[in-house]
């Protein structure tokens, strides 16, 4: 669905001229690029007058008179071509190439940052990739190798047939009526070969997706002894790659030796009405050298500027593809008069900001998620003062998250208002409110580099002694130290070197140094072993002292200090209070707490029932 909802049929020059203002900074150089490409085939429609120049005055009259000056030109010529051909046109087309692509991925990369979270919630990876790489690498690849080479196909066939009428009228009407026949019918074709080359692209991301979901899913395949099943499925979907690739082919088979044959026809047309003509002294024979070698040159550059052309119409798609993306909307994001007062995420007038204290008001919040009609909240109403500690409990996917996502920003209200510090969070800077969250996920994600450089994403200007000092508060000194490398230890791709622990404690260190004022920890303990749940329990208290906090859990052990525990259930808040309190209710709060306590009760008695067997 995502990678090929744009596949357009139909040239539309407004989509592309959404893409123009990349190319205005290059301008120049694409017009040299166009005049080197228009001078080169200039040069090679030359070479087969000089030829005929040579038939004429070197080899009839059988005299060498004047053959110096002649090779010298020769390789004046043969020497500009390489230059412009060779050095200055490459080299254009390489920087117009590499240029226009990296501003449109910077550009593309830029706005999917400001992008909502709700995006990212239901787009794949793939499609967001593809557009960044694979579809600006096109539009890189149209506007340089593929502008020249319309350029140099299309100015060479009129100088040869500016060349041919010039030379002989008559010959030359012949060749053009031909050539004329010879371009409809390629065209076509390479149309037909779009359709079916469209088909093969669709097929072929199937086969990409399934690489990719085979390949990640390898473990659980194997577990479930599915390789036969797997297998068996990736066949289809291969062998219908090859049914459509051999349809591609097969049509090319076909049409080569069709141009081929109507090549040769061209050339015995000419031979035969050109002959009695050099018979009857009516023509020279170094300009029927002259026909004979644009006839059969001619071939080449027509079929490739129909390629070209062809190619360039099927690019709508990756230009209507680009557009889409630079025209999804931020979810979330800041009105005019916030973003001139307070700036954007890029220029941020820090100096306007206010300081966040962390006093946090529900006010009638009523919530739906994009694209659902059910409310998640109604008319909901919650204070919460600076320096509390939430904590927010529930069943899997009972919508504990939700509060969060709304408290963070990530979405907002779709009725009611959210306050910090007594005013509504809209009226202030999106930025102001992430510079002041300090967050662990509940699966912590790492970037490639080393453990001081994912720590410091929390705070660039941070020293080396500040960063050890987070990592000793989050427990995670001791064995950074016992790396190879300490801090400078390079950690692999998403932290693939280190334990899931060890990349949770990484990620609290990271939220340590971030200091914001409001610190959130989703289910931090719930992906890591006992050990490492330990310590984070341990050391909650002391993270989330003077902090408005949320806390996010399942297990109910975990969160029975906080200040306020709300129990969520199918995304309605079921009930609201303190540890005390929802213990004395014995409403859903206390069965799920005794039904986990005896849980955890059965599991230390097997435990302790196993070591004395031991």
């Amino acid at each position: 669905m995502y990678d090929e909802h744009a596949l357009a049929a139909k040239f539309d020059i407004k989509e592309w001229k959404r893409i123009f203002p990349f190319l205005k900074p290059y301008k120049k150089e694409m017009i040299l690029l166009v005049l080197c490409a228009v001078f080169c085939s200039f040069i090679d429609s030359v070479f087969p007058l000089m030829t005929k120049y040579a038939i004429n005055n070197f080899i009839e009259p059988r005299t060498l008179n004047g053959i110096v000056w002649f090779v010298a030109a020769f390789v004046l010529i043969a020497f500009l071509q390489a230059e412009f051909g060779s050095v200055i046109y490459s080299k254009k087309a390489i920087y117009i190439e590499m240029c226009i692509g990296r501003d449109m991925r910077y550009k593309l990369f830029r706005h999917v940052q400001e992008l909502s979270v709700d995006y990212f919630n239901v787009t794949p990876v793939g499609f967001i990739l593809a557009r960044i790489m694979n579809d600006t690498n096109s539009m890189g690849g149209m506007f340089s190798w593929r502008l020249a080479a319309i350029a140099l196909q299309a100015s060479y066939l009129v100088f040869v047939l500016v060349n041919m009428l010039v030379l002989n009228v008559k010959l030359g009407i012949m060749v053009l009526a031909v050539m004329a026949v010879m371009a409809a019918i390629i065209f076509l074709v390479q149309k037909k070969l779009i359709a079916l080359n469209r088909k093969a692209r669709r097929q072929n991301a199937k086969i990409t997706a399934a690489y990719n979901e085979y390949i990640n899913g390898a473990q659980t395949v194997k577990s479930l002894s599915a390789e036969q099943l797997i297998c068996g499925e990736f066949s289809d979907i291969n062998n219908e790659m090859r049914n459509r690739t051999m349809r591609v082919r097969n049509l090319e088979r076909r049409v080569m030796p069709f141009i081929s044959a109507i090549g040769s026809l061209t050339v015995a047309l000419v031979l035969s009405a050109s002959v009695p003509m050099v018979n009857s002294l009516v023509m020279d024979v170094g300009t029927l050298a002259v026909f004979i070698n644009y006839t059969f040159s001619i071939l080449g550059p027509i079929e490739d500027l129909m390629n070209s052309l062809n190619n360039t119409i099927s690019l709508q798609a990756n230009v209507e593809r680009v557009n889409r993306l630079m025209d999804t909307p931020e979810a979330v994001h800041d009105a005019e008069d916030i973003v001139e007062k307070y700036g954007t995420i890029y220029d941020a007038k820090k100096e306007n900001w206010e300081e966040l204290k962390g006093d946090i008001e529900f006010k009638n919040v009523s919530f739906k998620y994009p694209g659902s009609e059910r409310y998640v909240l109604q008319n909901f109403n919650l204070k919460i003062d600076a320096g509390t500690c939430v904590a927010i409990v529930g069943h899997t996917g009972a919508g504990k998250s939700t509060l969060v996502n709304l408290v963070c920003r990530f979405f907002e209200p779709t009725e009611g208002q959210i306050l910090i510090d007594g005013r509504d969070y809209r009226e202030r800077s999106l930025l102001w409110l992430e510079s002041n969250l300090s967050y662990v996920l509940q699966s912590p994600h790492l970037f490639s580099g080393t453990i001081i450089d994912n720590i410091k994403y929390a705070n660039q200007d941070a020293t080396m002694e500040q960063v050890i000092a987070a990592a000793k508060k989050a427990q995670a000194h001791d064995f950074i130290e016992k790396l190879p490398l300490g801090y400078n230890t390079d950690i692999g791709q998403g932290g693939d070197k280190l334990s899931t622990g060890q990349k949770q404690l990484i990620s609290i260190a990271r939220a340590i140094l971030a200091d914001g004022r409001i610190m959130v920890m989703d289910e931090a303990t719930s992906s890591v072993d006992t050990k490492t749940e330990q310590l984070i329990n341990g050391m909650t208290s002391d993270l989330l002292k003077d902090k408005t906090s949320f806390i996010i859990a399942h297990r109910l052990s975990t969160v029975k200090n906080a200040d306020i525990i709300i129990l969520v259930d199918n995304g309605q808040i079921v009930e609201m209070g303190s540890h005390r309190e929802l213990l004395k209710k014995q409403g859903a709060y206390y069965n799920l707490y005794t039904s986990q306590w005896e849980e955890d009760e059965q599991d230390k008695f097997f435990k302790k029932l196993k070591t004395v067997q031991q």
